[in-house]
């Protein structure tokens, strides 16, 4: 290997969550080979090239004099700024046209059933991929280097929705689209914050690789957009195989676009199961900073905004969404979270019929898919609005190096 192994690299994969576990067994799915096993270990200290040699150039010349720059081309494009310096030329000539590879008739295809998901796939993104993911600990050791604490949980979900929802917006990934400038943003904070963690004096490199390294952005990329629509099965929202494949593809370029290298990146929702699976099973066990960064986001239902009976309903949904992390994670996990062993899963019960009921009148119903998608885009927009109120969501602005990315 290139690269060497970090001591947290296990031996052999590590425990799963049991729904990842059962929907791969379903596909056929084994776990990772020995070779591809180094693979993953060795992809904990690998990071983002490309970004790694701009920010670099940035920082040396003035991040406060190229930044601006740089904020030009991503949203003006490279042909409206001929006089741009040649590294930005660089980084942008690459990642602004759109791969050869890239069927946007399919992207587009993605982003209508992502959008199908409505409040519900918002759920399972929130309480089951981010909520669930504080169980492993090498996520948290470089979320409590960037001053997450301070900022809270419920921020921290809504600007993950807002790339979210960038990303599923119709032409959001389109030639310099929403989703593609929010994607590229978040790709240059990621190197501020490898920079600004690994330079940390407690950062122990050797232990755990490289802070937002090539595992850990694979493993974080499919739980956001491919554990929605999986999880989603369990709530009866029903996809066709193809678009399963289509938000897969939108997946990959979506990753290719954040830095993800291309062989982390799905072919098939199949295959994004598989880079789920073999990730997570590479992800530490949990720590004393699971119970830190899960108890108080379990509890933020209880600042969200409402116009009616405001106490009740936030303490209806706090039930809610735990009775959501409990019914896909299960007592194991809700321990390790610090959270009640178990809560009856009443509202993934409660939705099942509905869904099936909307999944069906989708696929059957002329024009049935288009008002699903528009349907659910409203319902995540609310959504937000219930988290946040009229404050507003700037991406990436929860962590401390914001300020100089």
């Amino acid at each position: 290997m290139n690269s060497p192994i970090p001591t947290r690299h296990p031996d052999v994969p590590g425990a799963v969550p049991a729904g990842v576990r059962l929907f791969a067994g379903v596909l056929g799915i084994d776990k990772p080979a020995p070779r591809r096993w180094d693979e993953i270990g060795a992809g904990l200290n690998v990071g983002d090239e490309p970004m790694r040699k701009l920010v670099e150039w940035m920082s040396a010349t003035g991040t406060r004099e190229m930044r601006p720059i740089f904020d030009r081309i991503l949203t003006q494009g490279l042909g409206e700024v001929p006089d741009a310096p040649e590294p930005l030329r660089e980084f942008f000539g690459e990642f602004e046209p759109i791969p050869e590879w890239v069927d946007l008739e399919l992207v587009r295809r993605g982003q209508r059933a992502l959008r199908r998901g409505g409040a519900d796939g918002t759920y399972i993104a929130r309480d089951v991929s981010l909520l669930g993911g504080y169980r492993f600990s090498s996520f948290n050791k470089t979320l409590l280097r960037t001053g997450v604490l301070e900022k809270g949980s419920n921020t921290r979900f809504a600007e993950t929705l807002q790339w979210a929802l960038d990303v599923s917006a119709e032409g959001g990934l389109e030639p310099l689209g929403v989703g593609y400038q929010a994607t590229i943003r978040v790709r240059l904070i990621h190197e501020f914050v490898r920079r600004h963690v690994a330079a940390m004096p407690d950062w122990r490199g050797d232990e755990w690789g490289v802070p937002v390294n090539q595992t850990d952005m694979a493993a974080t990329l499919v739980g956001a957009l491919i554990a929605p629509p999986t999880g989603g099965l369990g709530m009866g929202m029903l996809l066709p195989p193809k678009d399963l494949d289509a938000i897969a593809h939108l997946t990959r370029y979506v990753g290719w676009l954040m830095g993800v290298r291309d062989e982390w990146l799905p072919r098939s929702f199949r295959d994004a199961v598989r880079v789920l699976y073999h990730t997570l099973g590479a992800l530490s066990a949990p720590d004393e900073s699971t119970k830190q960064l899960a108890v108080p986001m379990a509890d933020d239902p209880l600042g969200w905004h409402y116009d009616t009976l405001t106490g009740l309903r936030r303490r209806i949904a706090r039930a809610q969404h735990l009775s959501v992390t409990s019914g896909f994670l299960g007592p194991r996990a809700m321990r390790e979270l610090g959270l009640p062993a178990y809560v009856p899963p009443w509202y993934p019960v409660l939705r099942m019929p509905v869904n099936l009921l909307r999944s069906a009148a989708a696929v059957v119903l002329p024009g049935g898919a288009d008002r699903a998608a528009a349907r659910g885009r409203r319902e995540q927009e609310a959504f937000m609005r219930t988290m946040m109120g009229a404050q507003d969501t700037t991406i990436g602005a929860s962590a401390h190096v914001v300020q100089v990315a």
